[in-house]
């Protein structure tokens, strides 16, 4: 589909690529924790108003937020090599063009906001602040992935005030190990871009963590299934779940033999194969309330 509108509809395809559309992995990450917090807030039976309202809102802020990132980062993709193709990077746009998409997604989806209670109406003003927050902290601290990681979650305490009208403590257990599982998954992704952004004075975790980045991903990975485990615990859940954790367990040993040797594509590969970690969770809470 993408190829046909590159060719069909040329001037379309920088803003496509910009928005990430041809790429939805990090939509599917953003999604797969926002439905486990519906699933749960709504006890199994989420309104269907809520499920379009957040699957909507999970597309037009991962638009955004990528949006403002590749703003924020104009000046250093054409000097890494996995971006260099980035429409900023190369001219395709302006930055004056960025920041009137950015405007026109975060519009959209205050829209759908309004659809909502007041609760989750204020709360989507820091979702709104860590989007635009993130890309620049890269700049002054060493664990951007920590702040990626607080944006990536703040669906999950807006999906329980939107079914509930509170945000109870499970919600924010749940994001703990959203968080965390961010921080992990995201710093797989930095190893890609670690050279380069030694290069150009760019910080991660993976420059922080150095060569424990592995063993730092092995604990992460630990702590989120920890976490998991306790929501699991504090909601009397049984097997489906579980099982689900243990497919979750299956992917992290996976993505640890594709990064074994710290390689730029294998890395890529492993941040990749968390969609199938945030899924194979997803799929399990799914049947732990359907049967």
């Amino acid at each position: 589909m993408f190829a046909f509108v590159e060719q069909r509809y040329p001037a379309l395809w920088p803003y496509i690529q910009l928005m990430r559309l041809d790429r939805p992995i990090g939509t599917l990450l953003l999604m797969w924790p926002t439905l486990w917090a519906l699933w749960i807030a709504g006890n199994g039976t989420p309104s269907l108003k809520n499920i379009v309202i957040f699957v909507l809102g999970v597309f037009l802020m991962r638009a955004a937020g990528c949006v403002i990132n590749d703003f924020a980062d104009r000046d250093f993709d054409g000097d890494v090599e996995r971006t260099q193709g980035r429409p900023l990077a190369t001219g395709a746009l302006t930055s004056k063009q960025a920041l009137l998409l950015f405007c026109g997604l975060g519009l959209a989806a205050f829209v759908l906001v309004l659809f909502l209670n007041e609760l989750t109406f204020w709360l989507s003003f820091g979702g709104l602040g860590l989007a635009v927050l993130y890309p620049f902290t890269k700049r002054f601290t060493f664990m951007p992935q920590l702040f990626l990681g607080a944006a990536f979650s703040w669906a999950i305490p807006m999906a329980f005030a939107a079914e509930t009208n509170t945000v109870p403590e499970i919600a924010w257990l749940l994001y703990v190990a959203n968080l965390v599982w961010t921080v992990a998954y995201d710093t797989e992704y930095a190893m890609c871009d670690r050279e380069d952004d030694l290069k150009l004075g760019i910080k991660s975790t993976a420059i922080l963590f150095g060569d424990a980045d592995r063993l730092m991903i092995a604990i992460l990975q630990g702590l989120t299934l920890l976490a998991l485990i306790m929501v699991g615990r504090r909601l009397d859940f049984s097997w489906p779940w579980y099982a689900g954790l243990a497919a979750m367990a299956v992917t992290f040993v996976f993505q640890h033999g594709l990064i074994r040797y710290r390689e730029r594509w294998p890395s890529f590969f492993a941040f990749l194969n968390n969609h199938w970690s945030g899924a194979l969770v997803f799929a399990g809470l799914y049947f732990q309330y359907f049967l």
